[in-house]
């Protein structure tokens, strides 16, 4: 019994040290503005690029996506199985409002980032933190390395077309 007591605090102290969410302030309440400012900074030094990489885009980020061709139009069925791939791989650590989980919520992700930018992000993960600075940004508020979830391109691809969707594109 004490055994048990045992592993269900330590699960307990656990998530709430994994954790990085914070629920959205009152009614009245003034918001923090840390994280606007942190990412705010990291926009502002991703617009001059880099040191290392001058002709860094910020709008692509790091990979092999350098256009995506999203259509007018929302593909229905790419968006059904983009929500599939986050019900397996995502929801987890993301909400799709803009309250963070684990990551960041992803309400309105298509309207702050390109789309290159996002496929480049979910294919190439480890690269986009180490060297991104709006990926590195989110590290520092976040406090939790998105792990490589080692999706295809077409499951990439069918998440943005989910993410889309999610804010609004029809």
């Amino acid at each position: 019994m004490n055994q048990l007591k045992s592993l269900f605090i330590i699960g307990f102290w656990a998530l709430l040290l994994i954790s990085c969410g914070s629920k959205p302030p009152a009614s009245g309440e003034i918001e923090s503005t840390e994280a606007t400012e942190q990412t705010e900074n990291a926009d502002a030094k991703s617009e001059a690029g880099t040191e290392e990489n001058p002709s860094y885009d910020p709008n692509r980020g790091l990979g092999k996506y350098t256009e995506v061709d999203l259509g007018a139009k929302l593909d229905g069925a790419m968006a059904e199985n983009g929500q599939k791939a986050y019900d397996v791989k995502c929801s987890s650590c993301h909400k799709l409002t803009d309250e963070k989980l684990v990551g960041p919520g992803w309400s309105g992700v298509t309207k702050r980032r390109q789309a290159p930018w996002i496929m480049n992000f979910i294919t190439n993960t480890d690269a986009m933190i180490d060297k991104d600075p709006a990926a590195q940004a989110q590290l520092e508020i976040c406090l939790v390395r998105m792990p490589n979830q080692s999706l295809t391109d077409s499951d990439a691809r069918a998440l943005l077309e989910f993410m889309r969707k999610n804010d609004g594109v029809q």
